[in-house]
């Protein structure tokens, strides 16, 4: 009966022992056996989410695919009542057994100066529309009639270079961003530096925030007026927010490539206050890691859900199913931070993403992979592929991106790579406040 719980090659990062003490400590493990046992269902909806465009039937059948004629193929109400007698409790437990910065050698992409470099943004998912999630989960309002669909927000706090989730938080929209970052402060620490936009910039926040012990470096509106306590010698300058010190750095980043040249004035605030240590300069030029999360999501709502609609129809569903999902995205970074781990020097950021979740689907179609052998790969066939097929080194990004949603024949707003521009020179002069 346990046969099918399996997740192909990445049952090694989420092996059964894990599971079986989740279910223990959620006090989920079924009272007597029977064809869907509580650690399957587990398996089956991390399958779930690797196979977004599939029925839990279909899913079914996939991790089965590799075990012809071991086992009957439930029906899809036997699947819903196995998955409503899970609950979400354990999704929950599992995601912060396995969430925190993934164990790698490359700390020039992980940190800068010592600390372990962090980026915090929200985004939202849609989720299926029905009578139960609408009670929960409302429709956004518009002009034109407001989505069609009922939506979520969600939260992460992500570790660069690797992109593996510290932590995570999701609310109906009526939650703002501010309020979830409150909330995921309970996993900053002293040591760490934390990179956000400007919306991330409001006096109280950055008080909250500061409280953890963590470093901050979050961009603010230009506009914005902050009194000069005192001037240094690299031009950044100190200044006070909500009676803290905030180091302020001004500049003009001029970006010129075979398309012309752009210049944008920044404005960024920091707890670093020694301009010695942390130059204002390298400052600037690592903000730029703050772009990781929007990646991560790109990598989250298009790579494994294809833009498709949360399936669960009820509140209890999608916290089951938001779960899964960070928890599959999760061992998937893990995954391919192992394999870039083995070669000294390699970035994280050479992996790829989509080579690493279709390789994991294959491995669960047949099975492979389930059991380590005597001799532990850390590599693993996952692992294989990805280094087979090594990303670019990544270019900068230097212009605003119009992108182009399939059946419209208007625009959206976005940003992208000016694919022109294959060698981008960047020039900063960071600029002193007047006396």
């Amino acid at each position: 009966m346990f046969a099918a719980g399996h997740l192909g090659e990445l049952t090694r990062l989420v092996p059964f022992e894990m599971v079986d003490d989740v279910l223990a400590l959620t006090g989920t493990v079924q009272r007597r056996v029977r064809l869907l046992p509580a650690r399957v269902v587990v398996y089956l909806l991390l399958a779930s989410c690797l196979f977004a465009e599939l029925g839990y039937r279909q899913v079914w059948s996939r991790l089965t695919a590799g075990l012809p004629g071991l086992l009957p193929a439930p029906s899809g109400s036997a699947l819903r009542q196995a998955r409503q007698r899970l609950g979400p409790a354990p999704m929950r437990a599992l995601f912060d057994v396995l969430r925190g910065p993934a164990v790698t050698t490359a700390r020039q992409a992980t940190r800068w100066r010592g600390l372990l470099l962090t980026v915090l943004d929200g985004t939202v998912l849609t989720v299926a529309d029905s009578a139960a999630n609408n009670g929960r989960y409302r429709k956004q309002r518009g002009n034109h009639g407001g989505s069609g669909y009922p939506q979520l927000r969600l939260s992460a706090l992500l570790s660069c270079g690797t992109r593996s989730v510290l932590d995570a938080v999701f609310d109906p929209v009526s939650v703002g961003e501010l309020d979830q970052a409150r909330a995921l402060a309970r996993s900053l620490r002293p040591g760490m530096l934390l990179l956000a936009d400007r919306y991330y910039a409001a006096a109280g926040l950055l008080a909250t925030l500061t409280e953890t012990g963590a470093h901050l470096l979050i961009r603010c509106k230009s506009g914005r007026h902050l009194p000069v306590v005192r001037r240094h010698r690299d031009g950044s300058w100190q200044s006070v927010i909500a009676g803290r010190p905030i180091r302020v750095i001004d500049a003009q980043i001029a970006i010129t490539t075979t398309a012309g040249r752009r210049t944008s004035h920044y404005r960024l605030l920091t707890t670093l206050l020694d301009p010695a240590a942390h130059p204002a300069g390298e400052l600037l030029t690592l903000y730029h890691q703050r772009w990781e999360i929007e990646t991560a999501y790109l990598e989250l709502k298009s790579s494994i859900l294809a833009g498709r609609v949360l399936r669960s129809r009820t509140p209890d569903g999608i916290d089951q199913e938001v779960h899964a999902l960070l928890i599959v995205y999760q061992i998937l970074r893990t995954a391919m931070v192992d394999a870039t781990d083995s070669r000294p020097g390699l970035d994280p950021d050479r992996a790829s993403f989509s080579t690493a979740l279709n390789t994991a689907r294959d491995q669960i179609i047949h099975a492979a992979g389930v059991i380590t052998g005597t001799i532990i790969d850390l590599v693993g066939t996952i692992g294989a592929h990805v280094l087979a097929n090594l990303l670019p080194e990544r270019r900068p990004r230097t212009k605003t991106r119009m992108i182009k949603r399939s059946n419209s024949k208007y625009q959206a707003r976005g940003t992208t790579i000016d694919r022109r521009s294959y060698h981008a020179t960047t020039s900063i002069d960071i600029i002193s406040p007047d006396p």
